[in-house]
């Protein structure tokens, strides 16, 4: 049986948080000046759904947002768009990882692909509907398909390296039926 405590539970919090402090400081490194013609893949957002659909106890509501704002910030996108969209992305993911938990990685990947296509079009078509200026559609749809791409490996080293693997029945009942 895997350990429950609550400083377990706070630790693991505080880890995903670093992560996503981490990701947000390799992100804004400057060790490429010139222009690409491609998007490296959202690594904030592939963490954050597979820590959502594997252990949603470890990455709370509000952490999320906080690691989603900051990043708006830092990367000087419209503050509060991305983080909202993530964060609805990820509770629709926590609402469906008790579905997905007996499911195939598959499906669990489609679910992840899915919510990825509908965080991108919702997210160019609110700055289309506001008239901000955004990034070309292939950059964005290369972004997508890289963050999908992503999702295994990402998953792997969250299971692996991490230790955040998915709830099994009886230990979501040992936690009181949380999950």
């Amino acid at each position: 049986m895997a350990n429950f405590s609550a400083s377990r539970l706070w630790l693991m919090r505080a880890a995903f948080l670093g992560l996503g402090v981490l990701i947000i400081f390799f992100h804004l490194l400057p060790l490429d000046t010139v222009p690409r013609r491609w998007a490296p893949p959202d690594l904030l957002i592939a963490f954050s759904f597979a820590w959502c659909l594997r252990r949603p106890d470890y990455a709370p509501l509000l952490i999320i947002a906080g690691v989603m704002l900051l990043a708006d910030l830092l990367f000087q996108r419209p503050p509060g768009l991305m983080a909202l969209l993530v964060v609805l992305g990820s509770e629709y993911l926590k609402s469906r990882a008790a579905t997905l938990r007996g499911a195939s990685f598959v499906a669990e990947w489609l679910a992840v692909c899915l919510t990825l296509l509908a965080i991108t079009v919702l997210n160019r078509l609110v700055l289309s509907i506001l008239a901000v200026e955004q990034a070309q559609l292939s950059l964005s749809l290369i972004q997508m398909l890289m963050t999908m791409l992503a999702y295994p490996p990402v998953v792997l080293v969250t299971q692996s390296l991490m230790g955040v693997s998915k709830l099994t029945p009886s230990d979501a009942e040992a936690m009181g039926g949380r999950a």
